[in-house]
């Protein structure tokens, strides 16, 4: 799923911040905007992996726009992550589904147009979606 990330640029004496702010806690920073990126990765999945781990339901990312209105993030950059939920949805589970033709075609162009890891991905990302989280 893509959540918004808020960055909060740094300096030559100050690190660039990075925060998630639909996934409470993780936050990161790093000397150089790929390292608080790369952190901030690391940071999301730690987070996201002790929710899990209590059986908390995982949160859906919000829109850019909507965080961008918050004070507290004034004069911050945005951007978007992508963070793979599924290592934190527990063990796979093989299912067998039947759809029409016209359906797995029209997911399988949307999968490669888009850039999706595969059919199942799409499926599980399309029912997190329907469902409100994990």
């Amino acid at each position: 799923m893509k959540y918004p990330i808020a960055i909060e640029w740094g300096s030559d004496t100050v690190a660039t911040g990075i925060v998630f702010p639909d996934i409470p806690g993780a936050i990161s920073a790093g000397d150089s905007l790929e390292e608080a990126y790369d952190n901030a990765v690391e940071a999301a999945n730690i987070v996201l992996d002790d929710m899990a781990s209590r059986g908390e339901v995982l949160p859906h990312p919000g829109e850019v726009e909507g965080h961008r209105r918050n004070p507290d993030f004034k004069g911050w950059g945005w951007g978007v992550v992508e963070i793979d939920l599924t290592p934190h949805l527990g063990k796979t589970e093989k299912v067998t589904v039947t759809l029409p033709g016209r359906v797995v075609r029209g997911i399988d162009d949307y999968v490669t147009l888009h850039g999706i890891k595969s059919r199942s991905a799409f499926l599980s990302n399309a029912a997190l979606k329907a469902l409100g989280g994990a």
